[in-house]
């Protein structure tokens, strides 16, 4: 991930995709998905580990679902998204008190920040109208289209991660200001209720879902026992997908083999999956050649049917994923882990030690 400075940024302040112009409604960030599952946003609502486990089981059926749509078109994704926000929204009815859910809505609309204007309950509290809520979203979508500019500038090396940054910032105080200089004294006032006391959302640390499970249809163990992900809960786990004949995914190989010798004693877990490409890609022998010749020593699931890379929705080879003691994503890696001198191997061993030494 050559934008991880810029991404970080924009997921820190729950940020937002592009949408397209012709969508009634700017695609906002999934907030309640994301933050509801962090044990920082557990202790602001005072959850008890009974409430916990209730909300865990709720995000089972959906989390799925939700990481898969990610690649999906921008339409596809407010449907799906909007449907398991609901969905999660009825599940939670019966699991907070009242007290705890209205401080959850309040995080919520934090976290939006401007864009809480897109939630119905919001506008029609502040009575803001029709034709004010289209007049923010021409706003939003200015915002959002220079965080696309500033991305793909940044990946084509046209400006550094900190400038485009700063650009971003820009325009999202642009955004700001105009939704907070149009609000009446009493719009303020309620504005101060719908929002709550402040809170500190760098303390947020699980916004990915639960990675999703392995599966054996049409795949096989080449190297290593048969392994399921929720046996693995207190270890952190790196998932790889690579072909063997992919000179990308040659090239990180040697890097997982390090991580291997570095963190297996402290608790890491390494996998990977070969999904093939070519014909040859799809011959166990060939595979379990190149495992040896390439000194892989960590299980291998070779994913001859695509099962797995379509249950992850991957799209791409290389790509690394790690996951935390509690099965959740944390982070992900598309591409080589040094393209172009990118540090991307320092920063996953960064990661890889932080979540090494959280507790369980």
């Amino acid at each position: 991930m050559r934008l991880q400075l810029l991404v970080a940024i924009v997921l820190a302040t729950f940020s937002f995709h592009v949408t397209s112009v012709f969508a009634q409604k700017p695609e906002t960030q999934p907030v309640l998905l994301q933050m509801v599952r962090d044990n920082a946003i557990h202790q602001e609502l005072n959850l008890s580990s009974d409430q916990i486990e209730q909300i865990r089981e709720a995000l089972k059926p959906i989390d799925g679902p939700w990481f898969r749509v990610r690649i999906r078109p921008v339409e596809e994704r407010i449907e799906t998204i909007g449907a398991l926000t609901e969905q999660l929204e009825n599940s939670l009815r019966g699991i907070l008190t009242a007290e705890q859910t209205k401080r959850l809505d309040q995080l919520r609309n934090q976290a939006l920040g401007t864009r809480m204007v897109v939630r119905d309950q919001v506008a029609a509290a502040l009575g803001i109208d029709e034709t004010e809520r289209q007049s923010l979203y021409d706003t939003f979508r200015k915002t959002d289209a220079v965080v696309k500019d500033m991305r793909e500038k940044v990946n084509a090396g046209e400006i550094d991660s900190k400038k485009a940054a700063a650009k971003v910032k820009q325009a999202q105080q642009v955004e700001r200001k105009g939704l907070t200089d149009g609000l009446s004294t009493e719009q303020r006032i309620k504005l101060v209720d719908l929002t709550g006391e402040s809170f500190d959302f760098s303390k947020v640390q699980r916004t990915y879902p639960v990675a999703p499970e392995l599966t054996l249809e049409g795949a096989q163990w080449l190297q290593g026992s048969e392994i399921n992900l929720e046996d693995l809960r207190g270890k952190v786990v790196a998932v790889h997908f690579y072909a063997f004949q992919c000179i990308n995914c040659r090239r990180n190989l040697p890097h997982y083999n390090a991580w291997q010798t570095d963190y297996a004693d402290e608790g890491l877990v390494i996998i990977g999956i070969q999904t093939p490409e070519t014909s040859r890609e799809r011959k166990p022998d060939e595979v379990a050649a190149a495992m040896r010749s390439e000194n892989i020593e960590y299980p291998v699931l070779m994913d001859t049917q695509s099962a797995n890379w379509k249950q992850w929705s991957n799209t791409m080879w290389p790509t690394v994923y790690l996951i935390d003691k509690q099965g959740y994503l944390r982070r992900w890696w598309q591409g080589e882990l040094n393209w172009k001198e990118t540090p991307g191997e320092q920063q996953m061993r960064q990661t890889i030690e932080l979540l090494l030494a959280e507790e369980d």
